[in-house]
């Protein structure tokens, strides 16, 4: 059964489904989301992203400095062993370790002062591709859910989302995507897709 518009609108954020409160728009919280992006953007599953994430709550690795001092073994095992990683867990570790140390010596370890020091969207945008590892997925996952916190955080809705979108004849040009009620439909869109691409296929 497709959902409906109504639907979408009342999605889990992703930021909410992993206890992260992006409203709250302190430092922390956006630490906890940057490292959660970076895990969604990898070569796995979500499922995995989100135990990996998990893995760092538990073990108390939710700032720069912590996972610095904890080290790459320590990523390596047990964190990204917890977390359902069998492959890339090397390369994922060093990606977070590099990722943390360029955030504590160019920005104070602060994600908010990126967005400070960017002059607009796109310059916000290329401040996070810098980062080892960082592409045009992670960072779109990782500034749209703070589209209604951050004035420059205003990235394109992934093709996807457009594609699953027209499927479902949503007009997605009806609503200001700087909303949580958008987020919130893309964030439903986006975990659909799987679901809509097999069933167009049966």
């Amino acid at each position: 059964m497709r959902p409906t518009l109504e639907d979408l609108k009342r999605s889990q954020l992703y930021s909410e489904e992993l206890g992260i409160d992006l409203f709250r728009n302190t430092d922390q919280e956006c630490f906890k989301w940057f490292l959660a992006s970076v895990l969604f953007g990898g070569r796995i599953t979500e499922t995995i992203a989100k135990h990996t994430y998990q893995a760092f709550v538990r073990h108390d690795l939710l700032t720069p400095q912590k996972i610095i001092e904890a080290g790459w073994d320590f990523l390596v095992f047990p964190v990204m062993r917890e977390g359902g990683y069998v492959r890339y867990d090397g390369r994922k570790s060093t990606q977070i370790l590099s990722d943390c140390q360029m955030l504590l010596d160019e920005y104070d370890g602060s994600l908010k002062r990126i967005h400070e020091l960017a002059t607009d969207p796109a310059d916000l945008e290329a401040r996070l591709k810098a980062f080892y590892g960082v592409g045009e997925v992670t960072a779109n996952i990782f500034l749209r859910e703070l589209r209604p916190y951050w004035s420059k955080a205003d990235p394109e809705p992934l093709p996807i989302v457009y594609e699953l979108a027209g499927r479902l004849n949503i007009d997605l040009g009806q609503f200001d995507r700087k909303t949580v009620t958008f987020i919130r439909i893309e964030a439903g869109l986006i975990r659909l897709r799987k679901q809509l691409y097999l069933s167009s296929k049966g």
